[in-house]
């Protein structure tokens, strides 16, 4: 039986925390004196007004969460923010359709950074910066911003961290889900700051840097400028840039203990680790060589290309520095399969995840071996631990699931109108959380103008990949809603 009373409940503190981050955005409108002001105190006011109703709805409720109440939770807890994130743009008008603002407020609270939008710098210094924002409150989850700062979750913080999926860590750092949750928005918040300063001091003005950080961090991609980074035409903008992307696509726990507890020799020796660095490698130096014997440009500015899009791709941030529809079809296409890798697990990245990769991997590597040796046991490892025949299970049962929606979605887009190409880079892009695609989705446009129906079916892989599949394709199964 789902406990609708304490979903609303929850649902409606989410909402009351939506609207401070609403108000922290009107600050910046008023203080640039701009027209889209009257759109955010609007907005504060009807989320309010939906907080207050939930909370009504909501009261008495029993604070006891099972596990499908965590899995309506967070499904909720992410399209009600997007519902919610769109009233700005709309509101100010500066975005009319619907399918667009869902469309943009929901690719900021995946982190995922696609756009429909073709002149960014039209637009005003408050929504700009409520999209950047939004990222930032979606890079980590939702849920889990709320698991850090609210009592009221309780033991149930435990089904909740685990339903969102992308954030959830068989390797906590406290056996307080909530104290964990802590210590990760610490690091979390920490990254931020340390970049808006080291961009600033970088040639970057106080905003820009600003939103800039809260977009990297949060693996998003979203920027102030249409041309993204390459607007900046910086090489020091762009290597910190790319510390900081690499460094938010590296599992949350591991980074606290590697930058807090100081145990480096921990995050170097896991497995997933490795292979996130490996994969990343071999990517930058195919680019690279790619690059130079196309004449693209020297072997700096090769390497520098090659090292931001691999990382930005890989990371699942999206950023630009270079235009790679412009390389060798090669090229683009290796980075169209960055974006299904993925980086690590417990990061901000979306795509499969390394340690997926690693397991599957292994998997193979022993399936040879028994070719050699039939009678020998030969077991999977991970980090000197066996790997149980339930985690292979579980890890194949979702590539196999992440492959199925990829391809069914690919000829769904295709039927609504999109080329073989463009299709394919869109799903690719959006269920990984990616951002730019390929095609006239590619970094130097936007997905403007793909039709409206396939920017709902974007939508929903964004949040799919998001929430890593099964979350929301299980509440399409009908025995998760029976009694029992």
């Amino acid at each position: 039986m789902i406990n609708k009373k304490i979903i609303f409940l929850t649902l409606s503190v989410l909402l009351y925390v939506q609207a401070g981050f609403l108000f922290l955005s009107s600050l910046v409108s008023f203080y640039y004196k701009e027209n889209d002001l009257l759109a955010f105190v609007i907005s504060i006011v009807i989320t309010l007004c939906i907080a207050f109703l939930f909370s009504y709805y909501g009261k008495g409720a029993e604070r006891v969460l099972s596990r499908k109440d965590g899995y309506v939770i967070v499904a909720s807890a992410w399209v009600v923010a997007s519902i919610v994130g769109m009233l700005p743009y709309m509101i100010s008008g500066y975005i009319t359709d619907v399918s667009d603002a869902f469309f943009e407020s929901m690719s900021g609270f995946t982190s995922t950074g696609a756009t429909i939008l073709d002149n960014i710098e039209s637009f005003p210094h408050g929504l700009l910066f409520w999209r950047s924002l939004t990222e930032w409150i979606g890079g980590l989850g939702i849920v889990f911003f709320t698991i850090a700062v609210l009592p009221m979750i309780g033991s149930g913080g435990v089904r909740l961290f685990a339903a969102e999926a992308s954030v959830a860590n068989r390797d906590k750092v406290n056996p307080r889900i909530g104290v964990t949750a802590k210590w990760i928005w610490t690091i979390y918040i920490g990254l931020t700051i340390s970049q808006a300063f080291l961009l600033f001091f970088s040639g970057m003005n106080v905003y820009d840097s600003i939103c800039h950080a809260l977009t990297t961090c949060s693996t998003g991609g979203f920027s102030t400028k249409q041309a993204s980074i390459a607007y900046f035409q910086s090489p020091q903008i762009e290597y910190i840039t790319v510390v900081f992307m690499f460094l938010s696509g590296i599992n949350y726990s591991l980074l606290y203990v590697a930058l807090l507890r100081g145990k480096i020799k921990r995050l170097l020796s896991n497995t997933e680790f490795q292979w996130y660095i490996c994969i990343m490698a071999i990517a930058i130096a195919v680019v690279t060589i790619g690059l130079l014997v196309n004449g693209e440009s020297g072997t700096e500015e090769s390497f520098r290309k090659a090292l931001f899009q691999v990382v930005a791709i890989q990371t699942s941030t999206g950023f630009m520095s270079d235009d790679y529809m412009l390389w060798t079809p090669s090229l683009w296409m290796l980075l169209s399969l960055l974006m299904i890798v993925g980086s690590c697990a417990g990061s901000t990245s979306g795509g499969i995840k390394c340690i997926r990769i690693a397991i599957m991997g292994k998997v193979a590597h022993n399936e040879f071996r028994h070719f050699v040796h039939p009678n020998a046991v030969i077991p999977v490892r991970l980090n000197r631990q066996v790997v149980s025949v339930n985690t292979k299970s579980i890890v194949l049962a979702f590539i196999f699931t992440y492959l199925v929606v990829l391809f069914a979605c690919w000829l769904l887009l295709m039927a609504l109108g999109m080329n073989f190409t463009e299709a394919y880079g869109a799903v690719v892009s959006c269920l990984g959380n990616t951002g730019p695609a390929l095609g006239s989705c590619g970094p130097a446009y936007s997905y403007s103008a793909i039709p409206s129906a396939a920017k709902w079916v974007c939508s929903i892989l964004m949040l799919t990949g998001r929430l890593e599949l099964f979350t929301i394709l299980l509440l399409f199964l009908p025995s998760f809603w029976k009694r029992h």
